[in-house]
This record gives structure tokens, sequence and C-alpha cells, in this order.
């Protein structure tokens, strides 16, 4: 319970990974944070039901935490409420994806771009080193941390942009499809291509070459919109 810390474990139709109750969190935003990573992240998929005696049970928590954290997450768009029959994890349309990755195109162009521009040394080398992390990780076949890493990859080099605005702007339309990463990824080969694509833009913006930064970014997400699009068809 709040105020008390302790390692628990949800399992709704599938093992994820420990959430932490301690003293330092409000629970409510615990669970929330609990669930909004499971949805994302695939291990609540879009379509399932989410029960609140079984959420609650599962976590070792009251129905209030959980009943305010579904809330949150409909106001996000990952949860959809229905009259009488209860709370669904939200799917996205092909459509849907389709116009993220449009957008996704000129932005992600334009922040490596300023990347080029902009980025400091240290940014830079923070960039090399974490491909080389990326790189070992795809040795050891860990899927779910390339995940992690890509996007620590993606959020620094939006950072090196210098552009606040654009860096939370991208962050949220990775966000809106990022349930699909661990498929798009899992495909054969896609991740040596992803981490090949992403030292290509580095290789720019070391160099300083601000439109070879944007066009290798922009080659990068019509790369990655395919991979997606085929993940989701396999649905």
């Amino acid at each position: 319970m709040a105020g008390i810390s302790d390692w628990r474990r949800i399992s709704v139709g599938r093992p994820l990974e420990p959430v932490r109750l301690d003293e330092y969190r409000p629970l409510r935003e615990i669970v929330f944070d609990t669930l909004r990573q499971a949805i994302i992240s695939g291990d609540l998929a879009p379509g399932e039901r989410l029960m609140e005696v079984q959420l609650a049970e599962e976590l070792g928590v009251s129905r209030t935490p959980v009943r305010e954290a579904i809330r949150q997450l409909e106001q996000e768009g990952l949860v959809e409420l229905v009259p009488r029959k209860g709370a669904y994890v939200t799917d996205i349309s092909m459509s849907d994806l389709a116009d993220v990755f449009e957008i996704r195109y000129a932005l992600e162009g334009l922040a490596a771009r300023l990347a080029a521009e902009r980025a400091t040394e240290e940014q830079i080398r923070e960039l090399e080193d974490l491909l080389e992390k990326i790189d070992e990780t795809i040795e050891a076949g860990d899927f779910r941390r390339v995940v992690e890493l890509d996007t620590q990859f993606h959020e620094l080099l939006y950072a090196a942009s210098g552009n606040q605005q654009l860096q939370g702007i991208l962050s949220q339309l990775r966000k809106q499809v990022h349930r699909f990463r661990l498929q798009s990824l899992a495909k054969p080969g896609r991740m040596a291509i992803a981490l090949k694509e992403h030292r290509a833009i580095v290789d720019a913006v070391a160099r300083r070459e601000l439109q070879a930064a944007k066009e290798r970014s922009q080659e990068h997400i019509q790369s990655a919109a395919q991979a997606y699009m085929k993940a989701g068809d396999s649905r």
C-alpha cells in the first residue's frame, strides 16, 4: 500500500515488469505508469479489456487508483471507455499510422538538420556511444532493451536540435506508435538496418552536413514506416 516499499507483479494474461510501491510517489501515479507502459510496450494488446477487479488484485491495491489510472489513460487516448461494457485498450488504424509517419518524415528531418547545426561535441559523443550500446544489445538478442535504447537515441537526437517545442512534438508522435515498435524491430534484419541508418544520421551530424543529416533521417523514417505498417498488418 502507499507508504510501504514493496515489489509486486502485475500479470494480466502475460508477465509484466515488477511494480515498486513506496512512499515517494502517489499510488495512483505508480499504477498509471505501470498500465501505460504495459500498453505502449504491447504487453496489454489493442482491444484488450482492462478489468478493474483483476488489475487491483494483481497489483495488490484497491480499485480506486486503478480506476483513476484508467480515466487518465483515456485522456491520453490509450484507453476507450465503452458504456455498459468497460475499458478497452485502444487500437490505431493503418491510416492513423500513415498520418503519424507523414508528419514524422518532415519533423525528424528538421530535427536532424538542426542537430547537425547545433549539437555539442558532447552530444555527438553520446550519440556515438549509444550506437555502440545498441550494437552490443542486438548481438545479445535483447529486443526489448534495443527498443529502450532506440528511444534514447531519438530523444537525444531531438535534444541536440536545440528546439524544445520540436522535441516535445516528436516525442509525443513516437508514443502514438510505440506499441508496434517491438513487433517491427523483431522482423529479421530490421534491427541491423535501423542501426546502419542511425549511424548514417550521426555521421552526417558529426560532419555538420545539414542537408545530408536531414536526408538520412528522412530515409530512416521511410524505412521505419514500412516496417511499422507490416507489423500493424500482421496483428
